[in-house]
């Protein structure tokens, strides 16, 4: 018995020097880890909660844009993007506050929506349909060298064929035929024969003399 008791008093022991060399350590290693939990996981209810106010806002503009109500579209779109900047449902209602300004013939509107798409969108298939769209409103605004230097910008790869129409609609309006051509045809070449737009970009080529034929080895 006195040798269980010996044994079980030098594990206090060992335990005891352990914690007094360790303990400040370990407490906070304890203190930085909960801390970092706890930080974590508010984190996401505070993400959780501004997604689903953007969320409402955006309802709102879209509401508003149905409506044709274009005083409210904009106001909305301000509050979705001074509030929640940096959420997917901003940079779509800067998409759908650029289409309902468009229609409603206010261009500069339409252009100030998408250029802070372009300027502060994270999501890079919404900002690549809004540097399409904006580099559109550029070609109206006859700012071609603009509008060609937006749409030489990094995309996404499925926007490639889209970019290079649009190139060639710019370099068409600046007089550049041939280069125009080049361009009309690379976005041909690369856009999947299944979709419908590309036979209006073969027309536009067909417009120009250079009606497009597959070339050897592609798919028809």
């Amino acid at each position: 018995m006195a040798t269980y008791d010996s044994e079980q008093q030098e594990q206090l022991d060992r335990i005891k020097h352990f914690w007094k060399q360790y303990g400040n350590l370990i407490t906070w290693v304890l203190v930085l880890v909960l801390g970092a939990y706890a930080s974590w996981t508010g984190y996401l209810y505070w993400q959780q909660q501004r997604a689903a106010a953007a969320g409402g806002l955006f309802e709102e503009l879209d509401r508003a844009a149905s409506a044709g109500q274009v005083d409210q579209v904009r106001q909305a779109f301000a509050d979705l993007k001074g509030q929640y900047g940096g959420t997917t449902f901003s940079e779509q209602g800067a998409l759908l506050a650029a289409r309902v300004a468009a229609d409603a013939g206010k261009q500069d509107d339409a252009r100030a929506a998408l250029q802070w798409l372009v300027d502060s969108g994270k999501n890079d298939s919404l900002v690549a349909v809004g540097r399409l769209r904006l580099a559109g409103v550029m070609l109206d605004a006859k700012e071609y060298d603009n509008a060609i230097k937006l749409l030489s910008a990094k995309m996404p790869a499925e926007f490639g064929a889209l970019a290079a129409d649009r190139r060639g609609d710019v370099l068409q309006a600046q007089g550049k035929t041939a280069e125009a051509i080049a361009a009309y045809r690379q976005a041909w070449d690369e856009m999947d024969p299944s979709v419908e737009y590309r036979r209006l970009i073969e027309g536009k080529l067909t417009a120009l003399g250079q009606a497009p034929q597959p070339r050897p080895g592609a798919a028809s």
